[in-house]
């Protein structure tokens, strides 16, 4: 027989403010669940919640001996790479930063950084000796198996990896966001070759690998998408939006002359390059090289942004000039006179609204004070949420929006904001409830992941690519005269056309 030790209650100082802790942490949930009670969620929202349960519970399934065998061909790259590196340098760990910095530097080459775009910088200047370490060194940082490990980690008995799908991920928004494998920073895939070179991964064909490519890391980083793959007999139809956020832009601004470009099915970038230099510009044609220019300010423009969103997307990599920078985003803002007036007059009523606790309206967007908090109302009915919102002063001594919330660091602090960043925040948020409504109108469909603007189903051979993409471009009730477009490809794995 075996007697069931006394119990005896733990005592002391610590024992109690255990209790007490607890009891205050009960206390301030239910505190919070009282005060979110004023604000219930919307009926629509929870319909979304549920679609996102079934597409996290229907999972997407990984050809798993690929995956097995890039995390080998991985480990053996590695190797051979550290071991060449070892050869030339002399170091003990030459994929150590502060090792790697003092080696280059003793030979003449002193730089800050050894990132992606700083080793790109020093390969343009060093010589044939240096130059030799330095790609190896790049072919060795790319070389990261984190994806496929996380595939390893996350796949299911039968072969499907699931909850990959965080809902409302992005508070500002209502974004979602990604988990475990994250599909929403994938790296994307240029190898013409694509079905070759995959064949080669998943037979663990090394040497053919090494013989037939540049870069045996760069390959394996290429095929993270081709991992995912439909269940025998099916295929994947790929549908994504066209220029979704441009679209939502043009519309809530009412610039007329681009909603003309999409109603034509017109190129944008080509569209926005003619107005900004006066010219035709054509896609491989007339003028066709001020078209770059004509995407990367359209990219770095649409929120407000200026000559360092111009760099931060690349412009001065891409060729363009430093002192030419300016007269773009100059030239952009001209072409664009309605989407400058929009930020001012989200600016102008996210203000008054807060100054005067009252509810301001302009472009169909409704700015509402309630209970300490600021609430902006899309075209769909859902709000936005600007916690405990003032005005305050920006570094240039004017007025700015203030709001509590999560920063850069995820910690809890005062955020300033003002109208192009609030549009940016309404554009994304619209774009995100056209996703949902896209997936609510092919619910009947097998959705099995979705990426930022893009719908992935898994499918018999039988159904019609055409019919997927009318389906997902169609306009929601409340989104009347905004103009759709769903374009996509069918494929046996997962890629980017």
């Amino acid at each position: 027989y075996f007697s069931t030790p006394p119990f005896h209650e733990p005592t002391g100082a610590k024992w109690e403010l255990f209790k007490s802790y607890n009891s205050r942490d009960v206390e301030v949930e239910m505190a919070i669940q009282q005060r979110l009670s004023k604000y219930p969620v919307p009926p629509s929202v929870w319909e979304e919640y549920v679609l996102d349960q079934e597409i996290n519970d229907r999972g997407i399934r990984l050809d798993m001996p690929l995956v097995e065998n890039a995390v080998q061909i991985d480990a053996l790259t590695k190797e051979k790479l550290t071991d060449r590196l070892k050869t030339l340098t002399g170091l003990e760990n030459p994929n150590s930063v502060v090792q790697m910095k003092a080696w280059l530097k003793e030979r003449g080459v002193e730089t800050e950084s050894l990132d992606k775009k700083a080793v790109a910088a020093l390969l343009a200047n060093v010589p044939a000796p240096l130059k030799e370490v330095l790609e190896l060194r790049q072919q060795l940082a790319k070389s990261s198996v984190k994806k496929y490990q996380a595939m390893q980690n996350t796949v299911c008995s039968d072969g499907r990896a699931r909850g990959m799908f965080q809902f409302y991920g992005a508070n500002r928004t209502g974004r979602f966001s990604g988990r475990h494998i994250q599909l929403q920073n994938l790296p994307q895939n240029h190898l013409t070759d694509l079905e070759c070179a995959r064949s080669l991964v998943r037979q663990g064909d090394y040497e053919a690998l090494e013989l037939l490519y540049d870069s045996v890391p760069d390959v394996l980083s290429q095929l993270i998408r081709t991992v995912f793959i439909p269940k025998e007999g099916r295929k994947f139809i790929v549908a994504d939006f066209s220029a979704i956020e441009a679209r939502v832009l043009s519309w809530l601004a009412k610039e007329r002359w681009r909603m003309d470009v999409f109603a034509d099915n017109g190129d944008i970038y080509c569209a926005t390059a003619g107005r900004m230099f006066h010219c035709n510009v054509v896609k491989h044609g007339e003028n066709g090289h001020l078209r770059q220019k004509g995407k990367q300010t359209e990219l770095a423009c649409g929120y407000g942004g200026s000559v360092g969103a111009l760099k931060a997307f690349g412009a001065l990599e891409s060729g363009m000039k430093e002192e030419e920078l300016k007269p773009l985003v100059d030239a952009w803002r001209a072409a664009n006179p309605n989407i400058v007036d929009f930020w001012w007059a989200v600016d102008r009523a996210a203000k008054d609204c807060i100054k005067e606790r009252s509810t301001k309206v302009t472009h169909g967007i409704r700015f509402i004070y309630r209970g300490g908090m600021m609430f902006i109302e899309l075209p769909s009915g859902r709000r936005l949420s600007y916690v405990k919102p003032r005005i305050g002063e920006n570094q240039f001594g004017g007025e700015s929006i203030t709001y509590m919330g999560l920063d850069l660091s995820k910690k809890w602090a005062r955020i300033e904001s003002y109208g192009p960043k609030l549009v940016e925040n309404i554009t994304q948020a619209i774009s995100r409830d056209l996703l949902c409504y896209a997936m609510q109108t092919l619910r009947s469909m097998e959705i099995v992941a979705h990426v930022h603007d893009e719908i992935i189903i898994e499918c018999d051979e039988r159904v019609s690519l055409s019919a997927v993409c009318e389906q997902m471009a169609r306009t929601p009730p409340w989104a009347e005269g905004l103009l759709l477009h769903a374009d996509g490809f069918e494929c046996t794995f997962y890629q980017k056309d």
